[in-house]
């Protein structure tokens, strides 16, 4: 065998490796790399792989530099190198490789996707908008995930239009479902998404603060002190809350509490699913959700998922 075909064996039984190797949703390496830069490409691309793997993603960088330079605007590398700076919280680096691979590639639904994912963490809830409409025009079933990003970017009224949409097609899931059934409980009053700075006095009473101010806050508080108290206000309060706020994780977490507390686990469940979508980038309160999954599924006997919430929540 020359020692050309040799080179390309083992260019071709990498790309194989690294195909098992990389996540399911990246892009495998095109093969048009000239002959002579074939091993220093093919032994960067895994060592960045493997670097990504057990998080060091600056070292992941570096080799994918360097794949950079040996073979530029390859849509694998700049997708990789768009994922290790999203590792790293850089979201400007992040964002600049993912919009080059995609000028590439502009209906790559894995590159779309991810985009959506950085826009949401850097809470750019207008360019996440735009992005997952691109995504729905070659997924249409992701339509589902445009009613989360509406509801974050504070536009109720788009998410309603869209709820009612996938009804009308027979799309909706029970968590949206559930989720329409909140927003339409009740005719939201006026600015009540904006946050004001509050200091509730020892001596006043927390349920009469937030009837004159219905604020996050003053919300937040009651919630807080319902929960402590086992008060079973709770629900009702939760409840009006995510009316209010559907898009405050916390808000779900205490109606779910107030499900699980009246031994309620599948509505708390249904209420848990539909607020973990709005966690962004807050290990802490991933971990009260999955602590409630536990007790949701505990409760129902279901012992596989109370499983599945216990090793996510000692991750």
């Amino acid at each position: 065998m020359t020692t050309r075909l040799l080179l390309k064996s083992c260019f071709f039984l990498f790309l194989f490796l690294s195909q098992i190797a990389v996540a399911q949703d990246s892009i495998p390496v095109s093969q048009d790399i000239a002959d002579k830069n074939i091993l220093e490409f093919q032994e960067n691309f895994f060592q960045a792989i493997t670097h990504k793997a057990i998080n060091n993603f600056q070292k992941a960088i570096d080799n994918l530099e360097t794949c950079n330079e040996l073979k530029p605007n390859d849509v694998a590398v700049l997708f990789e190198l768009s994922k290790n700076y999203f590792k790293l919280k850089r979201l400007v680096e992040a964002i600049t490789y993912a919009e080059e691979a995609l000028k590439i590639e502009p209906e790559n639904v894995w590159l779309l996707e991810h985009l959506v994912k950085v826009h949401k963490s850097n809470n750019d809830f207008r360019n996440a908008i735009a992005t997952q409409k691109k995504l729905i025009q070659k997924i249409p079933k992701k339509k589902q995930d445009l009613v989360f990003l509406y509801i974050q970017g504070s536009q109720i009224d788009s998410a309603k239009i869209v709820l009612n949409e996938l009804k009308s097609a027979k799309l909706l899931n029970p968590r949206l479902r559930y989720i329409q059934n909140n927003l339409n409980r009740y005719s939201r009053p006026r600015n009540t998404q904006k946050t004001v700075k509050n200091t509730v006095a020892n001596n006043e009473n927390l349920e009469s603060q937030f009837k004159k101010n219905k604020s996050y806050v003053n919300l937040k508080q009651l919630l807080e002190q319902l929960d402590s108290k086992n008060d079973s206000k709770l629900l009702t309060y939760s409840n009006e809350g995510l009316v209010l706020f559907p898009a405050q994780p916390f808000v779900y977490l205490m109606n779910a509490k107030a499900f699980n507390k009246s031994k309620n686990y599948k509505k708390a469940i249904l209420s848990l699913q539909s607020g973990i979508d709005f966690v962004i980038d807050n290990p802490t309160m991933e971990s009260r959700f999955y602590n409630e999954f536990v007790i949701s599924y505990q409760g129902l006997g279901d012992r596989k998922n109370e499983s599945k919430y216990r090793k996510k929540l000692n991750k």
